[in-house]
């Protein structure tokens, strides 16, 4: 019997191409990360076995538990959440891509730590697309800069960059803003390490507005509701 996860997933995976096609893209370059917030063990092993691409935890005391439960086996594990310092060392190695790396002061903090364990950490920059003074992110205004010194620090890959839009806008703004990251992309490409892709990450679209995002061109998606249902 088909679970009610796996058949998220073959919806979505729909959605997906219908939206790639509408934007004259190819649907396989848009990677799917299932947001595994609050989500057990159990639950995780079945998003993967219905073929997430990845797996993207944002807090940093769920993501050792789980890694400790094997719950990620067989996919990309990334921090999607806000990296703590203090927790720079229970990350940096344990996880395949840090998403939301928000200064330059951060990534020589993972830097530092990826050298001593002899590793080069994948990291994306986040950006604070609608510059919200209650989240984390580099301004947009700042991006460039901020870009420009993190693809300079040895430890650390900067393969792309990272947003979350506004709870409540609307498909129009939504719009306004994904368009805004594709083009700090655009204009910051040559710091971006491509990572074997055809494209470097952009990642932005969560379940409620993942269909514009792939339509102004992401191509990494974070999905938690419209996967696993509702948080409770």
């Amino acid at each position: 019997m088909t679970s009610a996860i796996a058949e998220n997933i073959k919806r979505i995976r729909g959605q997906i191409e219908d939206a790639a096609v509408r934007a004259g893209r190819d649907p396989n370059e848009i990677l799917l990360c299932a947001a595994t917030k609050t989500q057990s063990a159990e639950c995780v092993r079945e998003a993967v076995q219905a073929g997430v691409d990845a797996c993207g935890e944002n807090r940093v005391q769920e993501l050792t538990v789980k890694l400790s439960e094997n719950a990620y086996f067989g996919v990309p594990v990334h921090l999607i959440g806000h990296l703590q310092t203090n927790k720079i060392k229970n990350v940096v190695g344990a996880v395949d891509l840090i998403e939301s790396v928000d200064s330059a002061e951060l990534a020589q903090l993972i830097s530092r730590r990826a050298e001593a364990i002899g590793i080069t950490q994948d990291i994306l920059v986040e950006i604070n697309i609608a510059d919200e003074p209650q989240k984390s992110g580099i301004s947009p205004d700042a991006s460039s800069e901020v870009i420009a010194q993190i693809s300079e620090i040895s430890g650390v890959k900067l393969c792309g960059i990272m947003c979350i839009a506004p709870v409540n806008a609307e498909r129009k703004e939504n719009m306004g803003y994904f368009c805004k990251m594709h083009k700090i992309m655009l204009d910051n490409a040559n710091k971006i390490v491509y990572n074997g892709l055809c494209n470097p990450i952009m990642s932005m679209g969560m379940s409620r507005d993942y269909k514009e995002a792939i339509e102004c061109g992401s191509t990494l998606i974070r999905l938690g509701t419209a996967i696993f249902g509702a948080r409770t």
